[in-house]
């Protein structure tokens, strides 16, 4: 494949469809991939030449080196997404990906924290500038149900302290309104209050961003690694016992909603799903745990 065909793509998604850098990082590297399998074993094909059969012996490939199901679906969603380019930018025909099937997922599904847990991990002393901004950033991600990449982005004006709205622009660019609530709103209220204080006093040498909602040390906008590492480290000083991560806020914001009767679209609306049926298991969540309760209380069960 043409390495500029590559490149041309990577830039597509980032500019026009608007994909976190870690998805656009994980898209070029499984290109560059197929490309060095071409370049080793079918080192004469042109990019207009490429068939379904090269693709399924890249991936014959990918499960004789003992990649997982999850590895090989992305990097066929990769090129499936490539070669639709291709086509649509008029150089290649066809998609060879039209008949490669996606391999099926292990059914696994998401642990959600209980209330008591995201209690514990929200119940620290957010002593000095720092902690009062991660206190914000816990608070606002169990408050949302926003996805890391989401929260990131946030910009000061998303934030609506009157109306009790937070404005979040999804994946494709897609913007919606999420209810935030009084606690979230407390928190981010301190953080606002000490932030500018913090690096007027202390870092006055730097320059920082006025326009991102959460800050780095230096003045910028906290990246998404920083924010998983941030909450990992709060989740590790909780104790927590399972194995959960910064995603388990989002799994448990739409657990508890739904546990306490929530219509399960305006739950699909508040984590911007474009599926009601990427939704629903989260349903299976929570009929799991009221199993759990019907077995553990009723006489009978």
């Amino acid at each position: 494949m043409e390495k500029e065909k590559i490149e041309q793509f990577i830039k597509f998604l980032k500019v026009e469809r608007n994909l976190p850098q870690n998805t656009l990082t994980g898209y070029k590297t499984d290109l560059e991939q197929f490309n060095k399998f071409l370049t080793e074993y079918y080192p004469t094909v042109k990019l207009q030449q490429i068939h379904t059969t090269h693709i399924r012996d890249f991936l014959t490939m990918l499960h004789n080196d003992g990649y997982s199901s999850s590895s090989v679906g992305r990097k066929i969603a990769a090129l499936r997404s490539f070669f639709k380019f291709g086509v649509r930018s008029g150089f290649i025909n066809s998609n060879p990906c039209t008949l490669i099937s996606s391999p099926k997922k292990k059914g696994t599904l998401p642990e959600p924290m209980s209330i008591q847990e995201i209690e514990l991990i929200l119940s620290f002393k957010s002593d000095g500038y720092l902690g009062i901004r991660d206190k914000a950033i816990l608070e606002t991600l169990y408050s949302t149900g926003v996805r890391v990449s989401e929260l990131v982005g946030m910009n000061v004006d998303s934030i609506d302290f009157v109306g009790g709205t937070v404005k979040v622009k999804g994946k494709g660019r897609k913007e919606r309104i999420i209810p935030i609530g009084d606690k979230a709103l407390e928190a981010l209220g301190n953080y606002f209050n000490k932030r500018n204080a913090f690096f007027i006093s202390n870092r006055s040498d730097l320059s920082v961003n006025k326009e991102a909602l959460f800050l780095n040390n230096w003045g910028g906008r906290l990246s998404a690694e920083s924010v998983k590492q941030i909450v990992h480290n709060y989740i590790k000083e909780a104790a927590i016992k399972k194995n959960v991560s910064v995603h388990s806020f989002r799994h448990s914001f739409a657990t508890h909603l739904l546990e306490r009767g929530a219509d399960l679209r305006a739950v699909q609306e508040l984590l911007g799903h474009a599926s009601l049926s990427t939704t629903q298991i989260y349903t299976h969540l929570t009929t799991k745990r009221l199993k759990a309760v019907y077995d553990k209380t009723h006489p009978r069960a």
